[in-house]
């Protein structure tokens, strides 16, 4: 299971946009799919703020907005930092013009008792879905470690089967998140590293093509601003959403409060620092860029220097 899979929801409800604010001819197809961070959009949809300018296009996971940037199918999507610098290593130029959450605990490594330091993965064998964000984290800990990749024995494998290895003695490590590492602890592993180690590590975006951002800015513009408004809701209104969250997905409201309590999300004055030039998202991205190519994970080091705008960012929100 794909981390963005956590929060389940469900795929097959009808799209309802209504009329509300500009009219373009062409809305901006937007690639969205189940993961706390990318709720607010949801929740604009759900209560008829989603302009029509904007539809949603709703997939299980990441690689399905992936594949609908490349193929030309979708204007945007919302993906972790590391998926976009993916699909711009593929050819397919986009820009990030949102920040939706920063990931601040729901990424982590569960190791084996008896593996108390981040040095002691020498020789390990580590569970990891390298094509997922998780590889982020997995070489963020290396790092500090003093490690490399060929120091360690990296098992590629989904999520949803790491409990299996586990059991069975194929990893002695785990990287992973809810609701897999609550089910490892049960296991008897321990918590070792999360990203609450490495802060402002771990970003969702909003991103679009750059020919989207020449073709229909407009619509971009209403894209960001329903987001920061679903975002109001959520923040302001929590005990009104994690209901209608955990309603529409079917999970417990619980799920929903732990799955909040492991991010954060940023609003308005937060986004203009992250996505300043030569900022905080702009820098992470160049540095996992080489991360990635050094790991055989993308083929070349894609140009981020104009990774993130600002342009689409509303000037102020209603208070």
């Amino acid at each position: 299971m794909h981390r963005r899979r956590f929060l389940q929801l469900s795929v097959s409800a009808a799209l309802a946009p209504t009329l509300v604010g500009c009219f373009h001819r062409e809305p901006l197809r937007m690639g969205v799919h189940p993961w706390i961070g990318y709720e607010p959009l949801y929740l604009t949809e759900e209560f008829g703020w989603l302009p029509d300018s904007v539809t949603l296009s709703r997939g299980f996971a990441a690689r399905d907005s992936i594949n609908g940037l490349l193929s030309g199918n979708l204007d945007g999507a919302a993906l972790t930092i590391d998926e976009a610098v993916r699909v711009q290593a593929a050819g397919v130029p986009v820009r990030a013009v949102a920040v939706t959450d920063v990931s601040v605990g729901a990424d982590m490594l569960m190791a084996r008792p008896g593996i108390h330091s981040l040095e002691d993965l020498a020789g390990k064998s580590i569970g990891v879905e390298l094509g997922s964000v998780s590889a982020v984290l997995l070489f963020a800990a290396l790092q500090r470690a003093g490690l490399t990749a060929d120091q360690v024995s990296l098992v590629d494998l989904p999520v949803n089967r790491h409990l299996q290895s586990w059991q069975l003695g194929q990893i002695d490590v785990s990287v992973c998140y809810e609701p897999t590492a609550s089910r490892l602890k049960q296991a008897g592993a321990v918590g070792l590293f999360d990203s609450r180690q490495v802060p402002d590590t771990i970003f969702d975006l909003l991103v679009v093509t750059r020919e989207a951002e020449r073709r229909i800015p407009g619509a971009i513009e209403d894209l960001v601003r329903a987001h920061f408004r679903g975002l109001q809701h959520l923040v302001r209104n929590s005990h009104d959403a994690i209901y209608r969250v955990a309603t529409r997905q079917q999970v417990d409201p619980e799920a929903v409060r732990e799955a909040l309590a492991s991010v954060m999300l940023p609003e308005l004055a937060a986004n203009r620092r992250y996505l300043a030039p030569g900022g905080r998202v702009e820098t992470v991205a160049r540095e996992l860029a080489t991360v990635l190519e050094r790991e055989g994970l993308i083929d070349r080091v894609p140009d981020v220097d104009e990774l993130c705008s600002r342009d689409f960012l509303p000037g102020s929100l209603p208070s």
